[in-house]
């Protein structure tokens, strides 16, 4: 593939605008931002604060330790936090410099701030809007379609901002069209690596980082813990055990960052560590593990564009077939076997549904790498499904297109439910 070429282009661009910074689960992280713009336009701390959000986010907010707020969850604490302390032009990282002072002040302020929230009434999957009072004063700030897009402002009546939802939703991007499993293997293999190292070694520190952490401390139901004490530490459990003791620690209040993948940092960290741990146990050059982690990281992206960043299925499947692909590549595999591999890995966990963010969402990770690596397992003896089996087709293109109709499409009224579960009051 020519370093000139549209596709080549493309590619880069993905990488550089998917693999970035966040602190936190990316839903209450965007809560809290939204929130700390509405305070910086409306220039003063808001004695009332009105929350609309889409039902994906308030799913994946609800149960979800909102880093900085001593423990506490849900959507109240992330925009409260992002209010009172929060930096409005750090975009994912908006809470990333709190101070122990800011912490210590943040139960007062809730305490004596109303805070409403309902669900908005758009169809957007992704939408917050945050409108902020004080005294005869108050300001709108709205964000839709991706974590930090925002396209309305508003003080005392006078639009700052109005981009419009349409336009938003394909302004600017790369082009996603172009990626194909068999265009993302070429590009894997002619890659100039100084197009890609930045992106990929902060991703390799701040995963890697965080994982550690995760193994060290008590988060949540410390999956990745578990798995080590149970299983043992060969390499298919440990890659396992990575990718869910990173989810442990960010799921569970871990003040860390993460780079994110395809909107969400679960997903970032299921694309990446386990193929980090096994570019470590074959002692892959570092140069075959960056353009491995290309593989895994584009993979995991083509997967999720067709399901839309947030929907009721699970996003850590298409993470975990992409860390399958990265995985077969470093053991040997080129495009025919990375292709079999993520039909493989989608065949076994494409049902698994996204109840919201939480600690489960750890053992979930694990299943998905699982998958990931068993697909690549599966064609070494020979084996594999076939189109016609279930939401299999012949050919990789048509399954991952049979998946995303399913993500985005078949599974609107099952996200419907889940929510209404969710937020069904004993």
């Amino acid at each position: 593939m020519e370093q000139n070429s549209r596709c080549y282009q493309a590619y880069v661009a993905i990488l550089n605008k998917e693999l970035v910074p966040a602190m936190g689960c990316t839903e209450p992280i965007a809560l809290a931002y939204c929130a700390a713009k509405a305070r910086a336009i409306l220039g003063e701390m808001p004695q009332k604060v009105l929350i609309e959000t889409s039902g994906n986010i308030i799913k994946n907010v609800k149960s979800v330790i909102v880093p900085n707020t001593s423990g506490k969850k849900g959507i109240e604490a992330a925009a409260a936090i992002g209010i009172t302390a929060g930096n409005e032009d750090a975009g994912l990282e908006v809470l990333s410099h709190v101070t122990e002072e800011q912490k210590a002040e943040l139960s007062e302020y809730m305490d004596h701030t109303e805070f409403y929230v309902k669900q908005a009434e758009s169809d957007l999957l992704l939408d917050i809007i945050i409108k902020v009072y004080k005294g005869s004063s108050h300001a709108t700030v709205r964000i839709a379609n991706s974590h930090t897009n925002v396209i309305y402002i508003e003080k005392d009546g006078s639009v700052l901002l109005d981009k419009g939802i349409e336009e938003q939703a394909e302004e600017d991007l790369p082009e996603y069209s172009l990626l194909t499993v068999q265009d993302i293997c070429k590009f894997a293999r002619a890659v100039d690596l100084e197009d890609v190292k930045p992106v990929l070694d902060r991703q390799i520190a701040y995963n890697t980082a965080i994982s550690e952490e995760g193994l060290r401390g008590n988060y949540g139901a410390n999956i990745g813990s578990v798995l080590l004490e149970t299983y043992g530490d060969d390499i298919r459990n440990r890659a396992k055990a990575k990718a869910a003791a990173g989810a442990d620690a960010r799921m569970n209040g871990c003040e860390m960052p993460v780079i994110i993948n395809s909107g969400s940092g679960n997903q970032g960290m299921t694309a990446s560590l386990p193929v980090i741990e096994y570019a470590e146990e074959l002692q892959a050059e570092k140069d075959k593990l960056y353009r491995a982690l290309v593989i895994s990281n584009l993979t995991a992206i083509h997967l999720k564009t067709g399901i839309g960043r947030l929907s009721a299925y699970c996003g850590a499947v298409s993470a975990g077939a992409g860390a399958g692909a990265g995985i077969a590549y470093l053991r040997g595999g080129d495009y025919e076997e990375i292709a079999h591999t993520i039909v493989n890995a989608l065949a076994i966990t494409s049902g698994i549904i996204c109840d919201g963010a939480k600690a489960s969402c750890a053992a979930k990770i694990a299943t998905a790498v699982d998958a990931g690596i068993f697909g690549y397992d599966m064609y070494l003896k020979g084996q594999q499904f076939y189109g016609g089996d279930g939401v299999v087709s012949v050919g990789v293109e048509n399954t991952i297109r049979n998946i995303g109709r399913l993500g985005k499409d078949g599974m609107r009224e099952t996200d419907k439910e889940i929510l209404d579960i969710m937020t069904c009051v004993d």
